[in-house]
């Protein structure tokens, strides 16, 4: 059964390198139900909203088998939230989904895929030391970019709550079908 492992939202606000200064990528697990919105998860920022945030870029899923994956590569342990993610997922294969396709996040909750991750210089500093050279290739080349997704019907959400695909479009592009490297 797919299930919701973890909502995510920015711990704290981190110095970076980048044009804006700040990173809001550093996630981690929230307590109890969460608040989940037009905007994605309540208390949660965006440093750069240009390129992050707004309806169709609300909530960032990645799955728990792709973080594991990334945790044996990199030899370390990647918590739920390190991908910058705000859903952290299990069960469910993430860059399988079809654009347009929804899920149901436990009782009442709907969201819809809209586009697949592109990774940034912000996340490869962020990733830091020697793994950081390259990593934005690196990440891309995995495919496992994992999903943005819009908020179609908001309410509350909670670790361990079940997700439903309730709609897969026939006939949609996949998420990972049009993406193209980002370097």
């Amino acid at each position: 059964m797919p299930r919701l492992v973890a909502v995510c939202a920015v711990r704290q606000l981190r110095p970076d390198a980048g044009s804006v200064g700040v990173t809001a990528i550093d996630k981690g697990p929230l307590d109890g139900p969460v608040r989940i919105g037009p905007y994605g998860v309540r208390a949660d920022v965006q440093a750069d909203r240009k390129h992050h945030g707004g309806l169709d870029k609300a909530l960032y899923a990645y799955s728990e088998e792709d973080a594991a994956f990334w945790e044996a590569e990199l030899s370390r342990e990647l918590p739920p939230g390190w991908f910058g993610e705000n859903l952290r997922v299990e069960g469910l294969d993430v860059n399988s989904a079809r654009i347009g396709e929804r899920w149901r996040i436990g009782d009442r909750v709907e969201v819809e895929v809209t586009m697949p991750r592109t990774p940034c210089q912000t996340f490869a500093r962020w990733v830091g030391g020697s793994d950081a050279r390259g990593w934005v290739k690196r990440f891309s080349n995995e495919r496992r970019l994992g999903p943005y997704l819009r908020v179609v019907r908001g309410g509350h959400v909670q670790a361990g709550d079940e997700i439903v695909v309730v709609h897969r479009p026939e006939g949609a592009p996949g998420l990972l079908d049009r993406y193209t490297d980002p370097e």
